[in-house]
């Protein structure tokens, strides 16, 4: 194992030509670099050098011109989600077992306290408010109703000094609004529908994690292992949310074709979430939340790969052409109406929805809230469009408020869970974790001889690997190449060049090297990837490496790059050993808004692949991948799964040597990606290059099981050889195959 591989000595992958001695540059002043690309102390003019991005920086809208360009940026919008929440694939659904019990009555409704299981043994907690008087056979609308972040959840009470500014000020009318959470289950109630009112994780009822912060000594709920999987607080409300829709729909008076759900700040971000991974809300009102400004705060709004590229504006967009409401306050969402607002409106136009299914409702005379005016322009919105025929304005009236102990689900004859805390936190993440394995499993079980299979794996797999890289070969966009500097070799071996790729479209720059054979040129391109980037040229001599020299010799030409923070991206030129992150110790608040420094160096890569395999002037037969170093190798790897399978990919040459992402130690390492290890880690990556040409060298058919099932169930038997070590007679014949 070499993480951080850090030694130039020899690799078990080695293919020298003929001994050169010397240098491949005239003259002795390159012998321990190359000439630059960029003049001495200046850095690349590349926007990923600036300030990480932040859940309070601006967040617009990314626009789509057509319905079809909709379609699939909603797509890869969806999976986001779901991968980021540790969803994709969607656990395994156990049975609720659900619990009704506790019926309350009130003069023109009831409630009824309810727990049932989405994860085995872990507990959703709520108050279930039914309309009395339903008629046998009728069907009424269901709503779900998630909290915010108000204190003690469910069980929020404003307190006498809070109800009388409210009352003071117009925000609520009724000294029942001291209870503003009851007060909306209250009146849809009231007005006909069936709605469950469910905990936040941690508050009122849900009391077997903590809502911020692990309640293990380590490797809990906000470590960066649990990132490595995807596992998030973020992931278990999501989910607790779908399993809320599973419950409500077993209702036998539910109306399955007009379910909604509204929730506020928190809830609101649950509200508008749970719409985008879920088909089944017909109608959404997330209120006070939608923005292009301040994301969400708490570490149940935030997730690694979550925001990195989108914003709340386009997660809310996702219920297009569904009805879709919002409330604006004096505090983040304050310019919904000229930022968000504007775009929303101009999809659900795009879309052909009816004028009247996406509307704005902005209070800005009221701080953060879902006060009585906010909620009275949601039954009007939920009554327009479920149908409730009732006269609008509809106002709520007075209603007796529910005590604790009326509203707590736990007690005599209903004991609360015992299963919490580390125990229940280290058996839930376990249970989780083997779950998507065993999915995976099964799928890989069956790839050889199912089609199928091997189509639901790549999927999965390469659709986690997607959203985590970020980018593929055709998104590169053009690149301009600048010539820095060019010399012919003392020995008359070919040219060497050193110049900067520039990626306009994404606003990067790449310094790179080429080491050309001249007019021997065989009309194939090596990118040569190594995690020390261009100076990987050099031996601790300071000479040409002899495996290069062999490549240039068999006229081949050789390119290589220096990734974001190593070379020419760094003072000293080599590469960083931490990794920039947010003051923040969750990964969420990073990630959740930046790509990992691994992804943004595959970036560099397909930039160089990009280059060379668009060149009209040099008109490129093959573009091979070669990296004897073990880091280099994932890269290589990573970046060709992204390239796709053209007739100018030619073969994948790498030295592996036992190398995994599972090793990065913290979130500042930087080699730390987000979900790598549920998505097969190294052997993931490899898995999906299938039915590529790839030679792996330092591992074994048993390390790599999962790449092997997958060449064999891609069509690419006899596509992948493993070896424990090469000679370089083989490594040349493969690359000349």
């Amino acid at each position: 194992m070499r993480f951080p591989r850090t030694s130039l000595g020899p690799s078990r992958l080695a293919f020298a030509g003929a001994c050169v001695v010397g240098f491949f540059f005239a003259g002795s002043v390159w012998a321990q670099e190359f000439p630059r690309a960029l003049p001495q102390g200046q850095l690349p003019q590349d926007v990923r050098l600036e300030k990480l991005r932040t859940l309070n920086d601006y967040h617009p809208f990314q626009s789509v011109e057509t319905k079809q360009a909709w379609g699939k940026r909603a797509a890869e919008l969806r999976r986001q989600v779901l991968v980021a929440t540790g969803l994709w694939p969607l656990p395994t659904k156990t049975p609720l077992r659900a619990v009704i019990h506790g019926l309350v009555e009130r003069d023109d409704y009831t409630v009824e306290k309810v727990y049932f299981e989405s994860f085995p043994g872990h507990y959703v907690t709520g108050s279930l408010y039914r309309p009395k008087n339903v008629k046998r056979g009728q069907r009424i609308p269901g709503i779900l109703s998630p909290h915010g972040h108000w204190s003690n959840g469910r069980f929020h009470d404003h307190g006498e000094a809070e109800l009388k500014k409210q009352l003071a000020n117009g925000a609520e009318r009724f000294p029942s609004g001291r209870h503003p959470l009851q007060a909306r289950c209250v009146q849809l109630a009231r007005m006909g529908c069936a709605v469950f009112h469910y905990d936040m994780v941690g508050y009122a009822d849900s009391i077997q994690l903590d809502h911020r912060k692990s309640t293990m000594a380590s490797k809990g709920l906000f470590s960066d292992e649990a990132d490595l999987y995807q596992q998030n607080m973020m992931g278990i409300q999501t989910y607790n949310s779908i399993r809320a829709l599973d419950f409500i729909e077993t209702l036998p008076e539910v109306d399955r074709d007009r379910i909604g759900v509204t929730g506020a700040s928190g809830g609101g971000t649950q509200t508008f979430i749970l719409g985008a991974v879920d088909r089944r809300p017909d109608l959404l009102f997330p209120a006070v939340m939608v923005s292009t400004a301040m994301q969400g705060g708490c570490v149940c709004e935030n997730a690694s790969h979550l925001r990195v590229g989108a914003g709340n504006i386009d997660f809310a967009a996702l219920a297009a052409p569904r009805p879709l409401g919002l409330t604006g306050a004096d505090d983040w969402t304050v310019e919904i109406e000229s930022k968000g607002k504007p775009d929303l409106l101009g999809l659900y136009q795009l879309l052909g929805a009816p004028a009247n299914r996406f509307e704005v409702f902005p209070y800005l005379q009221y701080g953060h809230n879902y006060n009585a005016v906010s909620r009275q322009a949601m039954y009007g919105f939920v009554n327009r469009h479920f149908q409730l025929g009732r006269d609008e304005p509809v106002e709520e009236w007075e209603f007796v408020p529910l005590s604790r102990e009326e509203m707590s689900v736990w007690g005599d004859g209903h004991p609360a869970p015992a299963s919490r805390g580390a125990v229940h936190e280290q058996s839930l993440l376990r249970w989780w974790r083997q779950d998507s394995a065993t999915q995976l499993a099964a799928l890989v079980s069956r790839m050889p001889s199912d089609e199928g299979a091997a189509k639901s794996f790549r999927r999965i797999v390469g659709g986690g690997w997607r959203t985590i890289l970020g980018r593929s070969l055709a998104e590169v966009g053009e690149i301009d190449y600048t010539l820095s500097a060019k010399e012919e070799s003392d020995q008359g071996l070919g040219l060497g060049m050193t110049g900067l790729l520039t990626v306009s479209r994404h606003g990067e720059q790449v310094p790179a090297l080429f080491l050309h054979p001249g007019e021997d040129w065989n009309g194939e391109v090596v990118l040569w990837v190594d995690a020390r980037g261009k100076r990987a040229a050099l031996n601790e001599a300071g000479h040409v490496r002899q495996e290069i020299l062999g490549l240039v010799e068999a006229d081949y030409s050789v390119m290589l790059i220096d990734t974001l923070l190593t070379g020419e991206f760094t003072e000293d030129g080599k590469a960083v050993e931490q990794a920039r992150t947010d003051e923040k110790s969750f990964p969420g608040y990073t990630f959740g808004y930046n790509r990992s420094l691994f992804a943004k160096r595959v970036h560099d890569v397909l930039s160089a692949v990009a280059f060379v395999t668009t060149n009209e002037k040099w008109n490129v037969r093959k573009l091979h991948f070669v990296a004897p170093d073990p880091l280099g190798a994932v890269l290589a790897l990573a970046a060709r799964t992204q390239c796709g399978h053209g007739a100018v990919m030619g073969k994948t040459l790498v030295n592996l040597e036992g190398v995994r992402l599972a090793d990065a130690p913290t979130m500042d390492h930087p080699w730390f990606v987000p979900g790598s290890v549920k998505y097969g880690d190294v052997p993931g990556l490899l898995a999906l290059c299938a039915p590529a040409p790839v030679l792996v060298v330092g591992e074994t058919e048993e390390s790599l099981a999962l790449a092997v099932a997958s060449y064999l169930g891609t069509g690419g038997r006899g596509k992948l050889s493993i070896r424990d070590e090469i000679d370089e007679e083989s490594a040349m014949a493969f690359l000349a195959e």
